[in-house]
């Protein structure tokens, strides 16, 4: 059973992408998180086709991520053990904490179809 989480906050910096040879892709962006005593910047990560949900962030942009937690073990130089925390879903929010979706936008009809009035 996996359990997600969600954390609102504004983008900080987005990464570039990284390509690994094993053919693996991930690109990581840090929010700073809002209405807590000392705000936290936080580090996710998204993998592979879901780096695509990175397009059109911007630092500024106020945002409610989606994730889960993943944890890994690299026995690389002794045992370590690592936290990601995987965005599945990015919504952009405005100014009230509501979502900005393209389902918010009219349509512009093509030259198909009718006009609405």
């Amino acid at each position: 059973m996996s359990t997600s989480f969600e954390m609102i906050g504004t983008v900080k910096v987005v990464m570039e992408p990284m390509t690994f040879a094993s053919g693996f892709t991930k690109r990581e962006f840090v929010i700073t998180t809002e209405d807590e005593r000392f705000p936290q910047m936080i580090k996710f990560q998204a993998v592979n086709e879901r780096c695509a949900l990175l397009a059109g962030l911007a630092p500024n942009d106020r945002i409610k991520v989606r994730f889960d937690i993943r944890g890994s073990l690299s026995t690389k130089n002794g045992e370590r053990y690592f936290v990601d925390l995987q965005a599945f879903q990015i919504e952009k929010l405005d100014g009230k904490g509501q979502s900005v979706t393209r389902d918010d936008v009219e349509p512009t009809p093509t030259e198909d179809e009718p006009m609405p009035f």
